[in-house]
């Protein structure tokens, strides 16, 4: 099974959410990427996102180049999910034959609201963010181990 994470750089959000997933998910069919929208050419991994995964997770993303999303990424995936109501919204009106597949990360998992951008704030608005991607993504393994029962 492919997962698609998508927020809007794929500097922040998607690929921490990446990185939390891969390193707590067990079952070694099941394997997350993650994209952007609306990338920068050329950009990284913003600073803090990378010394969020780094302290809490002791992995590098600090090379990591942003993904454009592209319609290779849409077919290739089994379920994906964005960071906020906005981007699925932009989807699924992108890609309606897909749209059973592309859901909000909480929306999926029963989470209320988005996962907000933590672009340009301060390392304790990341690590707010880390630890909700963290809660949402266990609740996310849980119910695809749920699901595959």
């Amino acid at each position: 099974m492919n997962i698609l994470f998508v927020c809007t750089g794929n500097t922040c959000r998607s690929c921490m959410a990446e990185a939390i997933f891969n390193n707590m998910c067990s079952d070694k069919n099941i394997f997350a990427e993650s994209v952007g929208f609306s990338v920068v050419p050329n950009s990284n991994t913003s600073l803090n996102s990378a010394k969020m995964v780094k302290d809490k997770l002791s992995l590098d993303i600090s090379e990591r180049k942003a993904v454009q999303l592209n319609t290779q990424h849409i077919e290739g995936s089994d379920l994906i999910l964005t960071m906020t109501s906005y981007i699925k919204d932009i989807l699924r009106e992108s890609y309606p034959s897909k749209k059973e597949k592309i859901f909000t990360l909480n929306e999926y998992v029963g989470v209320k609201g988005d996962i907000i951008d933590p672009y340009g704030g301060s390392i304790a608005v990341y690590e707010e963010t880390f630890f909700e991607l963290k809660n949402s993504i266990e609740l996310l393994i849980n119910k695809l181990k749920e699901d595959r029962v």
